[in-house]
């Protein structure tokens, strides 16, 4: 292999791991729901958010890599303590709920199984502690990325589903904005696309794995592929739906994960169909486990002070990796109380994207004002960037107020 791409193979990764955890479990779940009650209807939304995503973590490696410090760090040294914890409030909100998606979708897949839950949540943070209490920053990645390139099962399930494209383009632009049941899962739709947590995870990474400002082309390029195989991931979740349960149960609720299963996967039979969905939804849920839980753990360090690296033994971290562990723990127990699992996974959604206005207002100003000058957000380019943060972060939260207000009775 020649040496340049032995070095760019080097440096690429954290953008790659990102967008494969932002295909969580939760956001399977969510794209799912999406087909099940709307059809192709949510497509359009996938596609316009690939950009939206791209410039976001595109900005969050600039501000990492340019900086070497992390979100919250970053956020204390410029607009003070108070504003940064309530960042991180916000961050740690948004990880909770995330593990429990990420757990919610592992219990499901020990029902389609006759597992007990408990044994396999159980199983999953022996595993996921020890493999990451035990390595570095590099070899927790190549694990992320084996687990998340289980995802692409769902490519080859959307193929086989052989969705009619003359309905996709047809009901692609029949959006219906004044129903509050279609924006609730819009709202969620975004939030399963753009999560809080992603901004701390990929700024602290590039700077745990020790890149500069040196490596950023090639780190814009793995945020770029990142963003497209996320999206087709969710994509294809969302047509395999339509095409199946949606051409014979119209605007049908899925009620739990084996029903998703069966929805996915019905032309490979029960067995196949079981184990396809379960290498999927598995991969998804364990690659963002580890991620959000490093984001925890990162984030609170940043501002509490205490030592938090990967390169540190957890008897020199061990506020870190207590962190890390302890966040497994409570989201287990939570999943493990009986709540309904997928109406739960679509409103951690939801959460996420009424958080954003939050999250994407830091992100704009420390673009602007943290950054040295040439690599600062200036210009045209920096109005198209807060137009669109403006009206990506806005919607979001406006469909979900819309959705949760409406539904109340």
């Amino acid at each position: 292999m020649p040496f340049r791409w032995r070095r760019v193979l080097s440096v690429a990764g954290p953008g790659l791991v990102v967008m494969l955890a932002d295909t969580d479990a939760g956001s399977i779940i969510t794209a799912a729901q999406s087909g099940a009650q709307w059809g192709y209807k949510l497509l359009l939304l996938q596609v316009f958010l690939i950009p939206i995503l791209f410039v976001v973590q595109d900005l969050t490696v600039r501000l990492g890599v340019v900086t070497g410090r992390g979100h919250g760090e970053l956020i204390r040294e410029r607009f003070g303590r108070g504003w940064a914890w309530l960042s991180v409030s916000t961050l740690v909100l948004a990880c909770l709920g995330a593990l429990i998606t990420e757990f919610s979708g592992l219990a499901g897949v020990a029902q389609l199984f006759g597992v007990p839950g408990w044994l396999m949540l159980g199983a999953v943070i022996f595993l996921i502690a020890g493999a990451v209490c035990t390595g570095s920053y590099r070899s927790v990645e190549r694990i992320a990325i084996l687990f998340g390139l289980f995802e692409l099962v769902f490519l080859g399930v959307a193929w086989q589903a052989a969705p009619h494209m003359g309905q996709i383009v047809a009901q692609m632009t029949a959006i219906s904005l004044g129903n509050k049941d279609f924006l609730y899962l819009a709202a969620a739709n975004i939030g399963a696309v753009i999560m809080p947590w992603m901004i701390f995870y990929q700024q602290s990474a590039v700077i745990d794995k020790g890149l500069k400002a040196e490596h950023l082309k090639v780190l814009r390029w793995d945020t770029a592929i990142g963003a497209v195989v996320t999206q087709l991931v969710m994509a294809s979740v969302l047509v395999a739906v339509a095409a199946t349960l949606g051409q014979t149960n119209t605007g049908a609720s899925l009620d739990d994960v084996p029903q998703i299963s069966k929805a996915l996967t019905p032309f490979l039979g029960d067995n196949m169909g079981r184990i396809v969905f379960a290498f999927g939804v598995s991969g998804a849920a364990l690659v963002a486990t580890i991620v959000v839980c490093l984001t925890a753990a990162w984030g609170l360090g940043e501002i509490a002070g205490y030592r938090r690296s990967l390169s540190d033994h957890p008897k020199e971290a061990p506020w870190f990796y207590g962190i890390f562990t302890v966040a497994l723990i409570v989201a287990g127990v939570i999943v493990e109380s009986g709540v309904n699992l997928v109406s739960l996974s679509v409103a951690v959604e939801v959460m996420n994207a009424m958080l954003l206005p939050v999250v994407m207002c830091f992100l704009f100003l420390l673009a602007r004002k943290a950054l040295p000058a040439p690599y600062r957000l200036t210009g045209a380019y920096a109005w198209l960037v807060g137009f669109s943060i403006l009206i990506t972060a806005g919607f979001g939260l406006y469909a979900g107020l819309s959705g949760v207000f409406g539904n109340m009775p």
